[in-house]
């Protein structure tokens, strides 16, 4: 009988730790603080987050970032880079895109919010050995200090097209631009009519610029709304091409009132290989109405037969573990 009871008791305690390991979710927000406008990436085996951290413009001096093996359980990486390795940066360091290059980590991020050309301040690159910084600056001055096409230079997005370009997608204010990166990141190519700056704003582009591909199409997502309100949101475009012409489809990613606020400003994870896709993405709690109390989130994106979007429901379980080999 005890020998029954036992194998009994073994094998309750491996259902209910297999049902806890199945049932295991990130949860939303998938770390604590203050933190927004994430980029979502994958470096090798593991999962990495950059964001934004969420304070008072004069309090943004240094950024975080966050990895994870899993998508469920994040490391932090405390103070990867601050204005005392950037030197022309002053407050307003946000909105970070990250690229691997030639076995180097090139971080965009914008600084100082300028509101004129006459103002210090743009897009910067900064550069570092490892995907965890520390990040030195890699131009000694802005890359990016310039209004151009109205575009305030802020929200840039860095995007490796299928041979090999790389480009910049940026803008604030309403405006959107791309630019041809030089091999090095250390300036732009002229596009063939000889500007460097394209003006490509879809209906309702707010900021927030992203892209990503599937199955050949070109997709081009941005943010819509004011960043401090409920109504910020997601929306998207398709095109045969980087350049667009981006005609607007709709919106994928918005508050639900009975479980955030203000979800916006994302970014795209893919799983290599698959046809598996998440988005990062930051809102406020309902318990919040400072601007800057916004959190990071994921949950997974899903596709129609006719290669549409799926509206995203946001949740707080957030996503189930996912290895990368």
């Amino acid at each position: 009988m005890k020998k029954h009871l036992l194998l009994l008791s073994v094998c309750l305690c491996s259902y209910f730790s297999f049902s806890q390991s199945v049932s295991k979710t990130s949860g939303n927000p998938v770390f604590p603080g203050w933190y927004a406008d994430p980029e979502g990436i994958i470096f090798g085996n593991r999962f990495w987050i950059y964001p934004t951290y969420s304070a008072p413009y004069n309090q943004q001096v240094h950024m975080d970032a966050f990895s994870s093996k899993d998508l469920v359980t994040w490391t932090k990486h405390s103070n990867i880079l601050d204005t005392a390795s950037i030197k022309w940066a002053k407050r307003a360091m946000w909105a970070p895109s990250i690229i691997e290059k030639d076995k180097k980590y090139y971080l965009f991020f914008g600084a100082n919010d300028i509101q004129s050309d006459q103002e210090k301040g743009g897009i910067g690159v900064a550069v570092s050995d490892k995907p965890e910084g520390p990040f030195k600056d890699y131009l000694g001055k802005p890359l990016i200090d310039k209004f151009h096409n109205k575009a305030q230079p802020i929200d840039q997005f860095v995007f490796k097209d299928k041979d090999g370009q790389y480009y910049l997608f940026y803008g604030g204010w309403r405006h959107c631009n791309v630019a041809k990166l030089k091999d090095d990141f250390t300036g732009f190519i002229p596009f063939e009519d000889g500007t460097i700056f394209h003006e490509i704003t879809p209906e309702n582009y707010v900021e927030g610029p992203f892209m990503f591909i599937r199955n050949g199409k070109y997709y081009f997502m941005w943010s819509e709304g004011g960043w401090t309100g409920p109504d910020y949101s997601v929306a998207y475009a398709i095109a045969d091409s980087p350049f667009g012409p981006f005609e607007r489809v709709g919106k994928i990613l918005q508050q639900d009132p009975k479980v955030a606020t203000g979800a916006g400003h994302h970014s795209i994870i893919q799983i290599p290989g698959k046809d598996q896709w998440y988005i990062v993405y930051h809102r406020r709690p309902l318990t919040e109405t400072d601007g800057n109390h916004r959190e990071t989130c994921v949950d997974v994106m899903t596709f129609d037969q006719k290669g549409l979007i799926n509206p995203v429901k946001i949740t707080r379980e957030g996503v189930k573990p996912v290895s990368l080999k």
